[in-house]
């Protein structure tokens, strides 16, 4: 059994690292080969040197996710496979302490450990990658302050978490698995609300949408779709990065639209206007609410197999682990649900792409949809987003439907 289960990890995990890169190189290869010529129906609206930029940023990207994928997969068979964690849990008790000081010194080790071993990943991505394709803004400065912050964030919020956690799997019986999901469940909601006021300003600077015509034309937007929601900023993405977007946030009194800086430069206000109606759109088809309740079933029913699996010898022995505790089974836990979880990729995609056209769909009928495509496009260029993705890659991974097929599912709308 012991050893079943440990082959059946590797085999998994090995396929993934094998979908994974063989699925970036035809995406790679489709790109690459359309790469001299603007498809017809963006013709009048990139021109090919943009169209090949976007094509040589998406062959440059494909190659180090391949790159880091492998690397990744390095490091979980160290992890796991041969037997990192129970070193490192070694280490950690060999202090002599309780259980509590023992855990938080092996998950503050390993964390502080996973941060240095991607730091030469992060700083090829933001300095060589970036750089190299003129999205870049980041300075080494603000690149070390906001890995000293993450740390930082990390330990005050985390830490507390995981003893939460801990103290639930130990004190709770056979249903910890219940109260433990139950948790994690309310803390998502409060992490949720949180985030917009506390957290995020500790990146970025957040200000009220000051142009007072553009504000108006929101007002109006707002009436039509029924839909009391006045806060609405800008944050100051531009201090990182150049490309441009827009996110909806937070729930309650604390939900809020977030604009780039670098968005409102480049698109003109019924632009915005179209683009915030899409934003809108997942609020009032309820994909919020429709995407939590999904993501509260596999809580429960992953905590549930955890809880099946928590005394179980076999569970700890077969990921080489030598000391059952609950710190390494939720640390094991969260190493192990990425491998088997991987096949529900593209499904999880699939829903994500349907719910972008529903929101596609709420933008045109209540703003204009001519002004979401031109948005779009102007996106698409300064975000030197592919024109030509792969059909494969696309429906296993894309959260959004590709170009060609939005701007198509627009028109077919107005």
């Amino acid at each position: 059994m012991t050893e079943g289960l440990f082959y059946l990890f590797i085999v998994l995990a090995t396929i993934q690292l094998i979908v994974k890169i063989v699925l970036n190189y035809v995406n790679l290869n489709y790109v690459r080969k359309r790469q001299d010529s603007v498809p017809a129906e963006f013709s009048d609206k990139i021109d090919l040197e943009s169209h090949k930029k976007a094509a040589n940023y998406t062959v440059a990207k494909m190659k180090f996710n391949s790159v880091s994928t492998a690397w990744h997969y390095v490091l979980l068979m160290f992890w796991i496979a041969f037997g990192g964690l129970n070193m490192l849990d070694q280490w950690a008790r060999s202090f002599g302490v309780e259980t509590t000081p023992t855990a938080f010194i092996f998950v503050a080790a390993l964390a502080l450990i996973s941060m240095l071993l991607g730091l030469p990943e992060a700083i090829y991505h933001t300095f060589v990658l970036e750089e190299k394709f003129g999205f870049n803004k980041t300075t080494p400065a603000l690149f070390v302050k906001d890995k000293i912050k993450e740390l930082i964030v990390s330990a005050v919020i985390g830490l507390p978490f995981f003893y939460a956690l801990m103290k639930i799997m130990e004190g709770l019986g056979s249903s910890w698995w219940f109260f433990a999901a139950s948790f994690m469940l309310g803390f998502q909601f409060i992490m949720l609300w949180a985030y917009p006021r506390f957290i995020a300003p500790l990146f970025n600077k957040f200000s009220k949408l000051e142009d007072d015509s553009l504000v108006q034309e929101i007002e109006k937007l707002s009436k039509r779709i029924d839909l009391n929601f006045k806060d609405y900023y800008v944050m100051n993405a531009s201090i990182r990065s150049s490309h441009g977007n827009a996110y909806f946030t937070g729930f309650g009194k604390n939900k809020r639209i977030v604009f780039f800086d670098t968005l409102l430069k480049s698109l003109a206000p019924q632009e915005i206007i179209s683009v915030l109606a899409h934003e809108l759109g997942h609020l009032k088809r309820k994909h919020i609410l429709k995407s939590m309740a999904i993501m509260s079933v596999f809580l429960f029913v992953g905590f549930y197999i955890l809880g099946l699996s928590y005394d179980s010898e076999v569970f700890y022995s077969a990921h080489k682990v030598q000391n059952p505790s609950s710190y390494m089974a939720l640390v094991l836990f969260m190493y192990l649900v990425p491998v088997y979880t991987f096949p529900m990729t593209p499904i999880s995609a699939w829903f994500s792409r349907k719910n972008e056209y529903e929101a596609d769909e709420f933008a045109v009928k209540n703003a204009s949809g001519q002004e979401l495509i031109s948005a779009l496009v102007k996106m698409y260029k300064d975000n030197s987003s592919s024109l030509t993705p792969s059909p494969v890659y696309s429906k296993f991974y894309f959260s959004h439907p590709p170009a060609a097929e939005r701007v198509k599912f627009i028109k077919s709308q107005i």
